[in-house]
């Protein structure tokens, strides 16, 4: 049978990949390295996304004196990283798989110039079978910038990169309608667009990771929404990556259904980038009810009603609507100045293009 999937993206959390003490669970990792390796010998390109640096550094080293956070997971990783990719490399090598190692921060996404690089370094890499493994680069990713944790990485790589599916592998089986403990709760097996979710999903976070479920299903949301199906799933599941791909409805997890209607390269970035935003642009009533209508519309300065901030053209600035909620994201087309001087007057330049705005 030919597979369905050409490309997908997989997310090991750490919570799959470490044991109860902070040390590295290898043989959970062998069993993933196995389904993986199976699933690229049938022809689907693998991009892994894996977090655990910092608790396999955590293992490898005793702290003589106190040191506060920030220190700690910059010791850490730098020890942890090489351990984890050195493992990766001699489990791959068992079956013939070459692995290349991608260190990334936040910011590397927040220009198109070094968007696109990690693209081409990515596409190079799977052109010549080699698998690529990306994880934060801690080290020095240590500000605001920070990715809240991997699950909004491996959502940003998976949208970067045109893959058809994300799969994030956590400790629980997905999204349940209830407390997970509780034995009356049972896991969500679809989720269609717009449906809620507030009074399922728990705000606590994972022991290892930085984040939790309300952040994958917040990252899970965006990326169906670009027309990529993503699962929720349970990484310490036996077999759980072949049984996604071989045998979906027979698996257990939660599944967000993809949009179909498609989404280009550039509103993709744009679509990621709300975190690099330089200023806001607010707009009034009718300027935000054709946004949301089907017509293909820019922002134009007679819709303006105050600008924010201070941010040159082609920088990222969030859209605002007159309800003072943050309704999209978009490319500005120049800068506040003239933004600032063309406000509330007719004029057919946009402010912000339609090609360069993505609506949330």
């Amino acid at each position: 049978m030919k597979n369905k999937f050409k490309r997908i993206t997989i997310k090991i959390g750490s919570n799959v990949l470490t044991r109860s003490d902070g040390t590295l669970d290898v043989t959970r990792m062998s069993c993933l390295v196995d389904q993986i390796a199976t699933l690229h010998k049938k022809g689907i390109e693998i991009i892994l996304i894996s977090s655990g640096a910092v608790a396999s550094g955590k293992s490898e080293i005793q702290i003589n004196k106190k040191l506060d956070s920030v220190d700690q997971r910059q010791l850490f990783s730098a020890i942890g990283q090489v351990k984890l990719i050195n493992r990766y490399y001699e489990l791959f090598r068992d079956y013939g798989i070459t692995v290349g190692q991608i260190l990334t921060t936040k910011e590397s996404f927040a220009t198109r110039r070094h968007y696109l690089n990690q693209k081409n370094c990515m596409n190079v890499m799977l052109e010549n079978n080699v698998i690529p493994i990306v994880n934060e680069n801690d080290t020095i990713s240590v500000t605001e910038l920070m990715f809240t944790d991997n699950d909004e990485l491996s959502g940003l790589i998976a949208s970067m990169m045109d893959t058809q599916k994300l799969i994030i592998l956590s400790n629980i089986d997905g999204i349940y309608n209830g407390i997970p403990s509780d034995p009356t709760s049972t896991v969500i097996r679809e989720i269609e667009h717009g449906r809620d979710l507030t009074d399922y999903i728990q705000t606590s976070k994972s022991s290892f990771g930085r984040g939790g479920m309300l952040t994958k299903t917040n990252i899970a949301r965006k990326v169906a929404d670009e027309g990529i199906e993503v699962i929720i799933a349970n990484g310490k599941t036996n077999n759980i990556l072949v049984n996604l791909i071989e045998s979906p409805e027979e698996t257990i997890c939660t599944r967000f259904v993809p949009s179909n209607n498609s989404v280009s390269s550039i509103k993709k970035w744009i679509a990621h980038s709300e975190g690099f935003a330089k200023g806001q642009i607010h707009i009034n009533e009718c300027a935000a009810n054709k946004l949301n209508s089907d017509t293909a519309v820019s922002i134009l300065p007679i819709g303006i009603t105050k600008i924010e901030g201070e941010f040159e053209k082609d920088d990222i600035v969030l859209i605002v609507n007159h309800l003072n909620n943050t309704i999209g994201v978009g490319k500005a087309n120049c800068s506040s100045t003239q933004a600032l001087d063309s406000m509330g007057k007719h004029g057919k330049r946009p402010v912000v293009h339609y090609d360069y705005l993505y609506i949330e």
